[in-house]
């Protein structure tokens, strides 16, 4: 029975181990004699070797819209990641100017002193 606490299954069969150790081996074997071996560019093998794991990835990335699918927390996080900032941003900053331009318009800062002038 899995523990709540840990995320990872735990392997505790010493043949399981055997297993993927020595498929671990295997396949790091391979890497290693494909990417040294020196007449691969001659046989026009050469470019990059094709990696199942990454192109997985890149699958799963490719077509990721298209198993998208909008729930009330996916809502949520864009509406805190995109709209939020936005009018947060757009809120500071006009109430910025609006406290800069009330300065200036009520005459406590003089003209020399302001940042952008007309001449």
């Amino acid at each position: 029975m899995p523990v709540h606490g840990s995320p990872y299954k735990t392997i505790t069969d010493p043949e399981l181990i055997r297993k993927k150790n020595e498929l671990r081996k295997a396949i790091s074997l391979e890497y290693i004699k494909h990417t040294s071996n020196p007449y691969r560019n001659i046989k026009m093998e050469g470019g990059t070797l094709f990696d199942v794991g990454i192109q997985r990835y890149m699958s799963l990335k490719a077509t990721q819209h298209e198993f998208f699918r909008p729930t009330p927390k996916t809502s949520l996080l864009g509406v805190l990641m995109i709209v939020l900032p936005y009018f947060s941003l757009t809120y500071f900053i006009k109430k910025e100017r609006d406290r800069r331009e009330n300065l200036i318009r009520t005459g406590e800062v003089a003209y020399k002193d302001r940042g952008f002038k007309f001449a």
